[in-house]
Protein backbone atom coordinates (compact mmCIF):
# COMPACT_ATOMS: atom_id res chain seq x y z
CA UNK A 1 0.00 0.00 0.00
CA UNK A 2 1.46 3.36 -0.98
CA UNK A 3 0.56 6.48 0.94
CA UNK A 4 -1.28 9.26 -0.84
CA UNK A 5 0.18 12.77 -0.92
CA UNK A 6 -1.83 13.83 2.11
CA UNK A 7 -0.24 11.16 4.32
CA UNK A 8 3.37 11.44 3.13
CA UNK A 9 4.21 14.05 5.75
CA UNK A 10 3.19 14.34 9.40
CA UNK A 11 2.52 18.07 9.35
CA UNK A 12 2.90 18.42 13.12
CA UNK A 13 6.43 16.97 12.98
CA UNK A 14 7.17 19.01 9.85
CA UNK A 15 6.09 22.27 11.53
CA UNK A 16 8.05 21.39 14.67
CA UNK A 17 11.20 20.80 12.61
CA UNK A 18 10.60 24.03 10.73
CA UNK A 19 10.23 25.92 14.00
CA UNK A 20 13.25 24.32 15.68
CA UNK A 21 15.55 24.72 12.68
CA UNK A 22 14.44 28.29 11.94
CA UNK A 23 16.45 29.92 9.17
CA UNK A 24 18.47 26.72 8.66
CA UNK A 25 15.37 24.71 7.73
CA UNK A 26 15.57 25.11 3.95
CA UNK A 27 19.33 24.47 3.93
CA UNK A 28 18.95 21.29 6.01
CA UNK A 29 16.06 20.13 3.83
CA UNK A 30 18.44 20.55 0.88
CA UNK A 31 20.99 18.35 2.66
CA UNK A 32 18.29 15.75 3.22
CA UNK A 33 17.46 15.83 -0.48
CA UNK A 34 21.13 15.34 -1.46
CA UNK A 35 21.85 12.71 1.20
CA UNK A 36 18.58 10.92 0.53
CA UNK A 37 19.46 10.37 -3.13
CA UNK A 38 22.81 8.94 -2.04
CA UNK A 39 21.12 6.68 0.49
CA UNK A 40 18.57 5.39 -2.02
CA UNK A 41 21.36 4.79 -4.57
CA UNK A 42 23.39 2.89 -1.94
CA UNK A 43 20.37 0.82 -0.88
CA UNK A 44 19.64 -0.14 -4.50
CA UNK A 45 23.30 -1.02 -5.13
CA UNK A 46 23.46 -3.12 -1.96
CA UNK A 47 20.29 -4.93 -2.99
CA UNK A 48 21.72 -5.68 -6.45
CA UNK A 49 24.84 -7.02 -4.73
CA UNK A 50 22.68 -8.96 -2.25
CA UNK A 51 24.71 -7.40 0.55
CA UNK A 52 22.77 -7.15 3.78
CA UNK A 53 25.68 -5.42 5.51
CA UNK A 54 25.77 -2.69 2.87
CA UNK A 55 22.03 -2.05 3.31
CA UNK A 56 22.18 -1.20 7.01
CA UNK A 57 23.88 2.21 7.09
CA UNK A 58 22.05 3.96 4.21
CA UNK A 59 18.69 2.61 5.38
CA UNK A 60 19.42 3.76 8.95
CA UNK A 61 20.50 7.20 7.71
CA UNK A 62 17.45 7.61 5.48
CA UNK A 63 15.16 6.55 8.34
CA UNK A 64 16.54 9.15 10.74
CA UNK A 65 16.59 12.00 8.26
CA UNK A 66 13.06 11.24 7.06
CA UNK A 67 11.75 11.25 10.63
CA UNK A 68 13.36 14.63 11.26
CA UNK A 69 11.02 16.14 8.62
CA UNK A 70 7.91 14.13 9.49
CA UNK A 71 8.22 11.84 6.46
CA UNK A 72 6.96 8.85 8.40
CA UNK A 73 5.97 6.52 5.50
CA UNK A 74 9.48 6.91 4.03
CA UNK A 75 11.04 6.40 7.47
CA UNK A 76 9.00 3.22 7.99
CA UNK A 77 10.10 1.70 4.68
CA UNK A 78 13.73 2.58 5.42
CA UNK A 79 13.38 1.11 8.92
CA UNK A 80 11.89 -2.10 7.51
CA UNK A 81 14.84 -2.43 5.10
CA UNK A 82 17.28 -1.73 7.94
CA UNK A 83 15.70 -4.32 10.25
CA UNK A 84 15.63 -6.99 7.54
CA UNK A 85 19.26 -6.23 6.70
CA UNK A 86 20.37 -6.40 10.35
CA UNK A 87 18.59 -9.74 10.77
CA UNK A 88 20.28 -11.05 7.61
CA UNK A 89 23.71 -9.91 8.83
CA UNK A 90 23.15 -11.80 12.09
CA UNK A 91 21.94 -14.95 10.34
CA UNK A 92 24.46 -14.69 7.47
CA UNK A 93 21.62 -14.64 4.97
CA UNK A 94 20.98 -12.61 1.81
CA UNK A 95 18.37 -9.83 1.98
CA UNK A 96 15.83 -10.95 -0.66
CA UNK A 97 13.06 -10.30 1.87
CA UNK A 98 13.84 -6.56 1.55
CA UNK A 99 13.39 -6.53 -2.23
CA UNK A 100 9.70 -5.45 -2.34
CA UNK A 101 10.53 -2.54 -0.03
CA UNK A 102 13.59 -1.51 -2.03
CA UNK A 103 11.67 -1.65 -5.32
CA UNK A 104 9.21 1.04 -4.22
CA UNK A 105 11.71 3.14 -2.26
CA UNK A 106 12.87 5.57 -4.96
CA UNK A 107 9.34 6.49 -6.04
CA UNK A 108 8.31 7.03 -2.41
CA UNK A 109 11.45 9.09 -1.77
CA UNK A 110 10.83 11.25 -4.87
CA UNK A 111 7.18 11.87 -3.96
CA UNK A 112 8.15 12.68 -0.38
CA UNK A 113 10.86 15.16 -1.40
CA UNK A 114 8.49 16.91 -3.79
CA UNK A 115 5.89 17.23 -1.04
CA UNK A 116 8.46 18.49 1.46
CA UNK A 117 9.74 21.09 -0.98
CA UNK A 118 6.19 22.19 -1.79
CA UNK A 119 5.42 22.62 1.90
CA UNK A 120 8.70 24.42 2.55
CA UNK A 121 8.24 26.89 -0.29
CA UNK A 122 7.47 30.43 0.82
CA UNK A 123 5.10 30.62 -2.16
CA UNK A 124 2.79 27.91 -0.80
CA UNK A 125 -0.60 29.44 -0.13
CA UNK A 126 -1.25 29.58 3.59
CA UNK A 127 -4.54 30.36 5.28
CA UNK A 128 -4.50 33.49 7.43
CA UNK A 129 -4.36 32.76 11.14
CA UNK A 130 -7.50 34.77 11.86
CA UNK A 131 -9.76 32.86 9.48
CA UNK A 132 -12.05 34.24 6.80
CA UNK A 133 -12.98 37.89 7.23
CA UNK A 134 -10.63 38.39 10.15
CA UNK A 135 -7.29 39.98 10.12
CA UNK A 136 -4.61 37.58 11.26
CA UNK A 137 -0.87 37.31 11.16
CA UNK A 138 1.46 40.01 9.91
CA UNK A 139 0.15 43.20 8.35
CA UNK A 140 -0.41 43.13 4.61
CA UNK A 141 1.84 45.44 2.60
CA UNK A 142 0.31 48.88 2.28
CA UNK A 143 -1.86 48.56 5.41
CA UNK A 144 -1.01 49.69 8.92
Amino acid sequence: MTPDDATLIDMNAFQQARSELGNAFVRILGYFEEDGVKSVDAIEAAMRDKSAAALVRPAHTLKGEARQFGAEPLALVAETIELIARKCVETHDTPEEALPHVVGLRALYDRTIERLKREASPLVARRPAGGFGRRGGAPVFGRA
